[in-house]
């Protein structure tokens, strides 16, 4: 008993003293995607482009906690790094002809450029408006900001603790990129975009 008081008290202490465990979900994100490559089947699109995330989307950062896995574990989203690695994985690559990031180095007549709009992690989801826009030597041919929710990871964060808590917003936020993205490349079909 005299345990679990003073586990209470250090924890109590931690709490007003301000101090956090902290819990970067991006940190090993790739490794994540590894772990899950073929979960998901995007639909195949002939696009070669190059991709750029905006200035804001780069530097994004959402700290949040979930009393779910207690209030000590401090979960810091950074969504451009996750974006970032998701373009880049496997499995999107295969959905698209070819996408890169933007270089200088023979850009893409196609170009597309992310921006995020919001990202909440609340309801045991994540919550992404993010704007897509996609230019054909220069001229833009679509501009839309989709909306997706990654799947609930009630179950996980509740009987999983802290434990679980960086794979489920992993998850929860794949699953909404991965929502968008479908309905991006569903409305590239009937886009004719030239090659250069």
């Amino acid at each position: 008993m005299k345990k679990v008081h003073l586990l209470v008290l250090a924890l109590s202490i931690s709490l007003l003293s301000g101090c956090s465990i902290k819990h970067p979900v991006a940190k090993d994100y790739p490794q994540y995607l590894a772990n899950n490559k073929g979960s998901v089947t995007l639909p195949k699109s002939p696009l070669t482009a190059s991709y750029q995330l905006d200035a804001s989307t780069v530097s994004h950062r959402y700290e949040f906690r979930a009393a779910t896995v207690g209030y000590a574990h401090l979960w810091i989203v950074e969504f451009g790094q996750m974006l970032d690695a998701t373009l880049a994985s496997e499995d999107v690559q295969a959905s698209f002809g070819k996408l890169d990031k933007l270089s200088d180095a023979q850009p893409h007549a196609a170009l597309l450029r992310f921006n995020l709009q919001n990202y909440e992690f609340k309801d045991h989801m994540a919550h992404v408006s993010l704007n897509i826009s996609l230019e054909n030597n220069g001229q833009t041919v679509l501009n839309k900001t989709y909306h997706a929710q990654g799947k609930s990871q009630g179950g996980k964060m509740f009987f999983g603790g802290p434990f679980a808590m960086k794979n489920a917003t992993q998850q929860s936020t794949k699953f909404a990129i991965d929502e968008i993205l479908r309905e991006f490349i569903n409305d590239t079909q009937a886009i004719t975009i030239a090659s250069r």
